[in-house]
């Protein structure tokens, strides 16, 4: 009887907590007024809980698969290596430094992404493989694509800062910060537009589309 008891209590206060919930809807803009993709969009503040723990960053085709991704602190991320060709997946930067040496399939261990920061990954092997990953303290957060909108959904009512972040953003996210309150079951709408460094990504190997080394 008090395991059904409990099982009510959680279904109630699920339902309780899913009824309050609000959304925000973010937009992200270039100077030009563009959609821009690959933007992290996160809030923090609220009542903070936690998000999914473990994460994929594929290779595929000699890149990193997504470009951009975001992962809440303490995530475990995998690493698998679905070509027929070995790399060497590192970092450098402050957040995570760590090194998977020339390797194919997928990894014994996951790297722990124990640090907030933004983090730059490349191989050794091919430098045109680079990819970013956003390390947030917060569980609420999305990832822009082509039409540069996400909507950050299950926001519990409070104070939130909202920051945007993208691989090619001029200066640090704090400075675009926009604060809003959420009421509870609230929605609500922002804008973001982006001061953009040029693309200067590096452009594949010729030749290498359909396989071959390096």
């Amino acid at each position: 009887m008090n395991r059904l008891a409990a099982v009510i209590v959680l279904a109630l206060y699920s339902v309780c907590r899913q009824s309050s919930a609000g959304s925000l809807s973010v937009a992200v803009k270039d100077a030009n007024g563009g959609p821009v993709s690959d933007a992290v969009v996160y809030a923090e503040g609220g009542n903070s809980g936690s998000a999914k723990r473990q994460a994929v960053i594929d290779q595929r085709d000699k890149q990193f698969v997504p470009y951009v991704s975001a992962v809440q602190v303490g995530t475990s991320v995998l690493f698998p290596n679905k070509d027929n060709i070995r790399h060497h997946v590192y970092s450098f930067s402050a957040a995570k430094k760590f090194e998977l040496p020339l390797y194919a399939g997928v990894p014994a261990e996951p790297v722990v992404f124990d640090k907030v920061g933004f983090v730059t990954l490349g191989c050794n092997i091919h430098d045109w493989m680079i990819a970013y990953v956003a390390v947030l303290p917060t569980p609420y957060f999305q990832v822009t694509g082509g039409e540069g909108r996400v909507v950050l959904k299950d926001l519990p009512p409070g104070h939130y800062k909202i920051e945007v972040w993208q691989p090619r953003l001029k200066g640090a996210p704090e400075k675009l910060a926009q604060n809003i309150d959420l009421a509870s079951g609230g929605a609500k709408e922002l804008v973001f537009t982006l001061d953009l460094k040029p693309d200067f990504r590096a452009k594949r190997a010729p030749g290498l589309s359909n396989g071959g080394y390096p």
